[in-house]
């Protein structure tokens, strides 16, 4: 989807029902950043909004998708295409978890083998600390590949005021978290509280 184009539409859309940013933030209980943020196609809005933004905007979702509004002729066409990108799209976060699951798997088994290898089967001393050690690079070369592929998967949602934001690398690496919620500061409201993820659309 053409996020650009859909901000676009969105902005001529607000303007057309003479609605300001704040106004229609006020309608979605939002923030005006957020809208500022769809109308220069830096984002989408979330599944849970598009309804309520819509009938706000007087259009409906297969028309906020295309960012158009659409005669009869063309629902369908686009409905269809749009029904093809939001599944491509979550396809595509899907594929990058698993792939990260598969790869912290096989990482766990090598290491492991490695590490059994060394303590267990009669080699020079040498040859075991080199194992071992191969085995703890293993180790920190896949934790930095999932931790880069969590950083652009995944999308937080400010316990405070409700903002979605991407943490900093290093905000996402030190801060405590559990597996559904991480501690860190929201850029918005400035405050640092347990925060839900969710997969980036």
């Amino acid at each position: 989807m053409d996020q650009k184009r859909i901000g676009k539409f969105i902005s001529e859309r607000r303007r057309a029902r003479n609605l300001t940013q704040r106004q229609l933030a006020d309608v979605l209980s939002i923030s005006d950043k957020t809208i500022s943020k769809w109308e220069c196609g830096n984002g989408m809005p979330e599944v849970s909004l598009m309804l309520p933004l819509c009938k706000a905007l007087g259009i409906n979702v297969n028309e906020l998708l295309s960012g158009e509004c659409l005669g009869e002729a063309q629902y369908f066409e686009k409905a269809e295409n749009n029904m093809l990108d939001l599944v491509k799209d979550r396809t595509s976060a899907r594929t990058k978890i698993m792939v990260t699951a598969v790869s912290a798997t096989i990482t766990v088994l090598s290491a492991l083998a490695l590490i059994l290898t060394a303590g267990f089967v009669s080699i020079p001393i040498g040859v075991r600390l080199l194992l071992v050690a191969i085995a703890l690079m293993v180790i920190v070369s896949d934790v930095a590949v999932i931790v880069l592929i969590a950083v652009n998967t995944e999308i937080y949602e400010c316990a405070a005021c409700g903002e979605k934001f991407v943490p900093t690398l290093s905000a996402y690496i030190w801060g405590p978290h559990t597996m559904k919620r991480r501690r860190l500061k929201c850029p918005y409201c400035g405050k640092r509280c347990w925060n839900k993820s969710h997969i980036r659309k």
